[in-house]
Parts: C-alpha cells; sequence; structure tokens
C-alpha cells in the first residue's frame, strides 16, 4: 500500500546560509510551493543528489551517502554543505512519513536560481515501489560511455564519479536496453572495461574472490558496495579492486548490480550470455546492503 509522500524544503542547505529568521528546513504542505522554474535544477540539471533506502524505519548508510553527496557538489563547485541540517531534514522526512518497510528518500541539492548564489535543497520521501522482479534477476546489455578509465585524471570536467542531476544520459542507455529486450546496462569503457550501470555498481565473483571496478575508473564510489564488501570480508572472503572486460564479467561464476534501494540484483544474462544466478547469496547481499543482516 503507498502512503502519501513527504517533502521537505531545506534553505540552510550551504554553511553559513542567511535564513532571515527563516527555519533552516520545513515540511511543504501538499499544496505548496516547491521549485521555481527557473531554479538551475530544472533549466540545466545543475546539481546533486542522493538516493537512501530506509528498511523497517532505519536508513541504510546515511552517513556514507551525505559524504558522497558532500564529494559531488565539491566536484561541481557548489559551496561546502552543511550536513548535520540535511541529516535533521532527512530524519523529519522520515519521521513524518507513515511506516513502511521500505522508503525510498531522495535528497537533491541544486545550484538554485541562475545568479542568486544560494543552493536549492529538498528532500522528498516515499514509499518504494516493489523491486521483486528485480532483485529476482535482471537481463543486461553492454553500452559503450564512451570516456576511458583515464578520463578522471585527464579530464576532470567529464565529472566521472560525481552523482549529479544531468541523467539525461544514463535514462537514454536504460531505453536502448529496453529497445534490445534487456532492463539494465552495463557500461563499458572506451578502452574496454566493465564500469557500472547507470545507477549502481557492479560486483562480480570469480571462484571464491569477489570484484569491483576501482573509483578511481570514474565510476561512483558505491555506498552499498562499501556494505557488502564489509560483509565479505567480515566472513572471510576476498573482496579487491581490478578492471575487468565485459568477456570477463560474462564468464564469472555471478555478477551483481548494487543499488541502495533495489540492493543486490543478479545478472541472469549479459548480452547473449546466460550468467549462473546464487539465489541464496543474492539475499545475503541485499541484507547486507538494507542493514537487516546485522539486526
Amino acid at each position: 500500500m503507498s502512503h502519501p509522500a513527504v517533502l521537505v524544503m531545506i534553505y540552510g542547505a550551504a554553511r553559513g546560509s542567511s535564513l532571515g529568521g527563516r527555519p533552516a528546513f520545513r515540511i511543504v504542505a501538499e499544496p505548496g510551493k516547491r521549485l521555481r522554474v527557473t531554479d538551475l535544477a530544472a533549466t540545466r540539471g545543475d546539481g546533486v543528489f542522493e538516493t537512501v533506502g530506509v528498511f523497517d524505519g532505519r536508513p541504510a548508510n546515511l552517513g556514507p551517502h551525505l559524504e558522497r553527496l558532500a564529494r559531488s557538489a565539491a566536484m561541481i563547485d557548489l559551496p561546502d554543505l552543511d550536513l548535520g541540517v540535511l541529516e535533521q531534514a532527512f530524519d523529519t522526512a522520515v519521521t513524518a512519513h507513515l511506516p513502511v518497510p521500505e522508503l525510498l528518500v531522495k535528497i537533491v541539492v541544486s545550484r538554485g536560481i541562475e545568479g542568486s548564489g544560494t543552493p536549492s535543497a529538498w528532500i522528498h520521501a516515499q514509499t518504494a515501489p516493489s523491486y521483486a522482479a528485480e532483485r529476482a534477476g535482471l537481463k543486461v546489455v553492454a553500452l559503450d560511455r564512451g570516456i576511458s578509465t583515464t578520463a578522471p585524471q585527464t579530464s576532470p570536467w567529464l565529472l566521472a564519479g560525481a552523482k549529479t542531476l544531468s541523467y539525461a544520459t544514463n535514462m537514454a542507455a536504460l531505453r536502448e536496453a529496453q529497445r534490445r529486450g534487456a532492463q539494465e546496462v552495463l557500461f563499458v569503457s572506451s578502452d574496454g572495461f566493465a564500469l557500472e550501470g547507470p545507477t549502481s555498481t557492479l560486483l562480480v565473483r570469480r571462484g571464491e574472490q569477489f570484484s569491483t571496478t576501482p573509483a578511481s575508473a570514474g565510476v561512483l564510489p558505491g555506498t552499498s558496495l562499501a556494505s557488502v564488501a564489509s560483509h565479505l570480508r567480515g566472513s572471510g572472503r576476498e573482496v579487491v579492486e581490478e578492471l575487468l572486460t565485459p568477456a570477463q564479467v560474462a564468464e564469472a561464476d555471478g555478477a551483481w548490480l548494487l543499488s541502495s534501494v533495489r540492493l543486490a540484483c543478479p545478472i541472469t544474462h549479459l548480452d547473449d550470455q546466460e550468467l549462473p544466478v546464487d539465489r541464496a547469496l543474492s539475499e545475503e547481499l541485499s541484507q547486507a546492503i538494507s542493514g537487516r543482516a546485522a539486526r
């Protein structure tokens, strides 16, 4: 059952914000003022965001998400973020929403109205849709991203590894996957290495070793991956960072796309190659991401 979403507008997202007597954030009633059409989030996709899963009322990896939000903000030259204000606003949104098993909460910070120098920020909490089909398995196609694994060093203005609002390319890639009869994409670098999904992190199992793409190759540092890696290492299994080709992924003993809300989605096919699926291991990884494994 879906419940009404909660929207919190944030006026003190930047450190030292001049609030003029306003609170740092507030819940916006329905209907209410939300976002100006001249905000750079709408006109240019000029901003950053994070999506956090909340499971049984408890957020998964909120601290790492906020730290990554601040990192992305710094990469696009936004003002320093007040993570304390953002965390309080997040808690307010979660508390205001009716209790549900899985909640999807998006934190957004944009550059604001052009020329104002003041960022806009908000948090939107809504009941998560069912991801049962994705968690059961995904058909994936490999698509060229068009940049090399050296781009973060040679071309930092491409913002590889920043989680920005500029998602048109990612959405176009997902539509291309659907045209090819698949549900998801594995991006491939121009120098031939598997990178990540449009909204997910790659994890590959070969024998008893688990591998993921190094963040230095221009992928988003995965908060879900950090939870999974900690869990696997804690149970005595090896996790390494290495560059793999799509062919190596297709020949692996298992592969997953990890995300904060969909959790661990096993790859059943990469292009025309079928991969083995370990249902019990997939559930174990999902529990590690959601935090339910530690409860």
